[in-house]
């Protein structure tokens, strides 16, 4: 039998619309010039935690070692951004939990993984039996390199991957195959001079162009690290506490954001906007049972409560605060470390919102007595 693959690339991406996918590439698997820049970050250590990172090595950067006989990748985005989103706002309000926004709906792994099945089964019914194999975050592979030369957009400065008319509030996943498909043309990149999500970061973690020290990352701090929190960034946190978004939010090309059609990515009344007093008070069933089929789950109830416990710790002070970081108290070491430093925080705010409201003498009388100077000076 013979296969007009052009045809069939084109059927492909028809066949990738109407799995709900927004577009469909195709690359070669070529990504020899990516290894160098992934092993000078690794070697940086710039991966943190993530030790699969550096186990995998250079199989990240070779797709044929993941699929043996691969030639061509084929890559998907899904928009994931929900309707009335709003969560600006919620970074403005201290006391409301920021969730980041690809995490406010159902887990996008199984729903894109059952989707790139269908297309290869889609696929199998024109060409039989051949080789295929889907991912979404499942494996070691380059995925934004691979959506740039599929034609999917370019790699930003925060290394998210932009498209044009869609911003960056989307999903990738892959195909890999066997067949020689006609391969897409790459995106060149757009950013030019922009440095907005360079300077917006919290901590600093976008440390040069393209590269990203997850060490300092807000959502690698919040989701992939179980650790005592570094001080030096639990401030800059804020309220934040799965993930972060800042960096896109200040993105101009975000401005074209398409708003999603999946009902799974929307957002969860349980999770959206609600206050960090009310997250804090779950139990471990409840957290569970909120979090049922989201991706939140996997960073466990102890976690969860590390990072709101944090997030208390940034806000103003109120004795509801105070009764609530105590009652958690004794649950786990990893906690308490914690919540001893929010107590203080919210201790200090105490005082400081106490001085605010006393005479303007009174003020200065504390002051020069906190500088330990004599009252004539």
């Amino acid at each position: 039998m013979t296969i007009d693959y052009q045809q069939l690339a084109d059927q492909i991406k028809t066949w990738g619309q109407e799995l709900g996918f927004q577009q469909v590439g195709i690359s070669d698997i070529d990504l020899s010039q990516h290894e160098a820049e992934l092993q000078r970050w690794i070697d940086a250590g710039y991966h943190g935690e993530m030790d699969w990172m550096a186990r995998h090595g250079m199989m990240r950067a070779r797709p044929a070692e993941l699929l043996p006989g691969t030639i061509r990748v084929i890559s998907v985005r899904m928009n994931y951004l929900p309707p009335d989103a709003g969560f600006a706002q919620t970074l403005k309000q201290p006391h409301k939990a920021y969730i980041s926004r690809y995490s406010l709906g159902r887990d996008y792994h199984k729903l894109i993984r059952n989707r790139l099945k269908q297309l290869g089964q889609r696929i199998e019914q024109v060409v039989g039996q051949f080789g295929c194999r889907p991912f979404v975050d499942s494996a070691p592979i380059l995925e934004r390199p691979l959506a740039q030369k599929a034609g999917l957009g370019w790699t930003g400065k925060h290394s998210l991957i932009l498209n044009e008319q869609a911003g960056s509030w989307f999903f990738l996943g892959e195909l890999l195959v066997d067949i020689p498909l006609p391969v897409d043309i790459p995106t060149e990149e757009q950013c030019g001079k922009c440095v907005a999500c360079i300077t917006s970061c919290p901590t600093g973690a976008i440390v040069e162009e393209g590269v990203i020290d997850s060490r300092r990352c807000i959502s690698y701090i919040t989701i992939e690290f179980d650790g005592v929190i570094p001080e030096q960034y639990r401030t800059a946190m804020g309220n934040r506490i799965y993930g972060c978004d800042d960096c896109q939010l200040v993105c101009p090309v975000n401005r074209h954001g398409q708003l999603t059609n999946e009902v799974d990515y929307h957002c969860r009344d349980s999770l959206y906007q609600q206050d960090l007093l009310t997250l804090y008070a779950w139990d471990e069933k409840t957290f569970l049972k909120n979090t049922e089929g989201s991706a939140i789950r996997r960073i466990g109830h102890i976690q969860w409560l590390r990072n709101i416990t944090i997030a208390l710790g940034n806000a103003p002070y109120q004795s509801e605060i105070i009764e609530a970081l105590s009652t958690r108290q004794g649950l786990s070491d990893l906690l308490d470390i914690h919540i001893e430093w929010a107590l203080e925080q919210q201790e200090l705010k105490k005082v400081q919102s106490e001085l605010e409201i006393l005479p303007t003498k009174t003020k200065r009388l504390v002051r020069i007595i906190e500088k330990g100077l004599p009252r004539d000076a």
